[in-house]
């Protein structure tokens, strides 16, 4: 399971082990200006009581290209809607994330990998489409010795055509405490959300739908 620490990857993991799947954290820890997500995620795995969490260090700062792995400006107040793809892209990050992944599944003997992408209420990451899941399922069949031995490794995006208020309501059916996790792009020095980078509208709109309020805003 793909854990950063946000609302979307802890539902996902959620799902998966009410699923009945045992679950192996990976966490990636790639040089991202938000990086209390990363204390996020130790609390979640915690909570999930995940059989191991493995963090990584991969730093993409050396790579740049993005507004998370830079000192760039975060964008504020942009509209969901806005055409093109926000500075918050991380290239090719979804890619690199599920191939660690790929890796340690094979190492643990695990068939299965979670990710927590959504392909509706996002910021228009190419990297969060279905048809990127299904060729990456490709992949994983062609480059990698169970796949080639014959064990089809499977990509779950349980989240992927629902809203973020869909999201939150299945996790608060599974009685999730989302006061453990992190969303903002461009935490304050006291590591409150900022209130108006793209993940933190998109959170705040998640929970206005839904109905209740958002535990870390109390």
């Amino acid at each position: 399971m793909l854990l950063s620490g946000g609302l979307d990857s802890y539902t996902a993991a959620a799902i998966a082990r009410a699923d009945g799947y045992d679950l192996y954290a990976l966490t990636i820890a790639y040089g991202q200006r938000h990086a209390r997500e990363i204390e996020a995620a130790r609390r979640v795995a915690g909570a999930l009581s995940v059989s191991r969490h493995l963090e990584l260090a991969i730093d993409l700062r050396g790579i740049g290209g993005s507004a998370l792995t830079s000192d760039a400006a975060v964008p504020k107040d942009r509209a969901l809607d806005a055409a093109g793809i926000p500075s918050t892209y991380v290239p090719a990050r979804n890619t690199i994330f599920l191939s660690l992944a790929l890796g340690w599944a094979e190492v643990v003997g695990a068939a299965d990998i979670f990710i927590g992408v959504n392909a509706l209420d996002y910021s228009g990451y190419p990297d969060c489409r279905p048809e990127f899941i299904s060729a990456f399922e490709r992949v994983a069949t062609l480059a990698t010795r169970a796949g080639v031995e014959g064990t089809r490794v499977r990509v779950h995006t349980p989240l992927i055509a629902l809203t973020k208020a869909e999201i939150i309501e299945r996790g608060l059916a599974l009685g999730l405490d989302y006061g453990l996790t992190h969303s903002c792009y461009d935490p304050r020095a006291d590591g409150a959300p900022c209130g108006r980078c793209d993940s933190c509208v998109l959170r705040a709109k998640g929970f206005r739908a839904a109905g209740v309020p958002d535990p870390l805003l109390k």
